[in-house]
């Protein structure tokens, strides 16, 4: 039988390859549901090609435009709002979610998807970095598998599978470096959002991709895999490789070091993710050419300029809600900095002095977690050089 899934985030870069993904394996998938923020003239296209059974918009105007351009189209509901995102995680039928969400607005559907006992395809890495202790308790609760999308942790995954765990030493997340690799501080101060948005290796949505350029988003992902792999701090290592080739790496209590190599293609990760332990093929993806790479080059991360990666392990280190107000005040200094008003080397001062005022709740209670985040956003939002 097809593997039904829902695709939390489906008009972004995560969610239009998974349906690359079940465009090219047909037989093997059915869209039962698809939810998106605003852009529903994306989504109408979409239901159009997959025949979802319901939808859901975060915008509540965008879904009434969605709801009139399906006048006569009953095959399909149309819900709107965060509840609406949570229906389509929770949907009778549906296998897995696709959790593709930006930033911690997946969170919510997460949880909702969990408890309804759905596998999760894991793409938003701010739902652990938020909610990292609750949401692993509620998957060994409910028996649910979170399988890891983004392309470090899907190395990780397929590195450790077969393994013992003791005999596990360190994990070692691989960052291209991003745009700016290479220069320094001052360099930093004259940054533009239209540079920032240009990544060397991958394509990518504009959050994440002003996170690769800060170094942010490798910090996110640590504290990611502490969660997903039960790894703790001490045992996770960040290299910069600039050519994108070695996805991450395993290294064992013997000395041997394990590496997944792949091209800069989220598709590879999305199909794992949905069809492990089996494989199948992918069509239209760029084979490596070990020979004309030539070489594969590693070092460490420059800590001085990109304090943003230092930022987020310690608050990943300090625990409780420490990285859900690391996640939110991130997620506004992103906005702040695209919008023009705050300079890209401003990002890591505002996250360390919002870090400085916070009051730790308990990251077991979804209440503390919400109101973590909320407050984080208003001092993020309030905050001046």
């Amino acid at each position: 039988m097809p593997r039904a899934i829902s695709i939390l985030g489906c008009t972004g870069s995560i969610g239009t390859s998974a349906l690359d993904v079940v465009r090219e394996h047909g037989d093997r998938f059915r869209v039962l549901g698809l939810a998106a923020r605003s852009r529903w003239q994306d989504v109408r296209r979409q239901i159009e090609e997959f025949s979802p059974e319901v939808v859901a918009l975060s915008d509540p105007d965008a879904a009434r435009s969605l709801r009139e351009s399906l006048k006569g189209y009953k095959n399909v509901r149309v819900l709107q709002g965060p509840s609406g995102l949570e229906e389509v995680a929770a949907y009778d039928g549906v296998d897995t979610v696709v959790a593709a969400v930006s930033g911690a607005a997946g969170l919510l559907p997460v949880i909702t998807a969990i408890r309804a006992g759905k596998t999760i395809a894991l793409a938003n890495k701010e739902v652990l970095v938020a909610g990292g202790a609750l949401v692993t308790r509620l998957a060994r609760e409910h028996e649910v598998s979170l399988v890891p999308i983004d392309s470090e942790h899907s190395a990780i995954f397929q590195c450790l599978k077969g393994e013992p765990r003791p005999s596990l030493s360190r994990l070692l997340l691989t960052a291209s470096g991003g745009p700016f690799r290479g220069l320094t501080s001052d360099d930093l101060r004259a940054v533009t959002p239209d540079r920032a948005l240009i990544h060397p290796n991958w394509r990518m949505g504009a959050k994440i991709t002003v996170d690769s350029a800060t170094l942010m988003n490798k910090g996110l992902e640590v504290i990611e895999a502490h969660w997903l792999f039960s790894v703790p701090y001490q045992q996770i290592e960040v290299v910069v490789h600039p050519q994108s080739v070695v996805h991450s790496m395993v290294e064992f209590c013997d000395g041997s070091l394990i590496a997944q190599l792949g091209p800069a293609d989220m598709r590879v990760a999305i199909l794992y993710a949905l069809t492990h332990p089996e494989r199948l093929p992918l069509r239209r993806v760029t084979r490596l050419d070990l020979p004309s790479i030539g070489t594969l080059t590693f070092e460490r991360p420059d800590l001085k300029t990109f304090r943003c990666l230092t930022v987020a392990i310690d608050a990943g280190r300090r625990g409780r809600t420490f990285p859900a107000v690391l996640s939110a005040a991130n997620e506004v200094a992103v906005e702040r900095f695209l919008s023009g008003d705050l300079a890209f080397d401003a990002v890591p001062g505002l996250l360390e002095s919002v870090l400085a005022r916070h009051e730790a709740g308990d990251p077991d209670q979804l209440s503390d977690i919400l109101e973590s985040d909320a407050w984080a956003r208003r001092e993020a939002a309030a905050w001046r050089c």
